[in-house]
């Protein structure tokens, strides 16, 4: 499957559809103008492109989502440490935590997680 790829706008207009879905797309316009600041043909033309991608359908004014939220912010952070990190996860997260301090809880979820993927690539 190819992945979502979507600039800042289009991801923000998905968090208002994720909140609200199934919307009627009137609604949906009031929406984005209460939260995005948004003219309704700005929120038209970013539901039409969002519907040519695959993301969103819109069917008798009904706005319905074919993207679930944890794929698309999977592939936005993945794009995101490709293009800036080359793709080095240990870089990004160097980057990340410079300056920040783990509490002991937030460490052994981490450990956890880690080794929960270390697990299920040697499988």
């Amino acid at each position: 499957m190819e992945p979502y790829r979507l600039c800042d706008s289009e991801y923000r207009f998905m968090q208002v559809v994720w909140g609200s879905a199934p919307v009627n797309s009137g609604r949906l316009a009031d929406l984005c103008a209460e939260q995005l600041g948004w003219k309704k043909s700005t929120t038209y033309t970013i539901l039409k492109r969002l519907c040519e991608k695959g993301l969103l359908q819109n069917k008798n004014a009904t706005v319905t989502v074919l993207a679930p939220e944890e794929s698309v912010a999977a592939d936005a952070a993945e794009s995101f440490v490709d293009r800036t990190f080359g793709g080095s996860l240990p870089s990004f997260l160097t980057a990340f935590m410079s300056g920040r301090k783990l509490s002991s809880s937030e460490a052994e979820n981490l450990k956890r997680l880690i080794d929960a993927y270390l697990e299920e690539g040697t499988k």
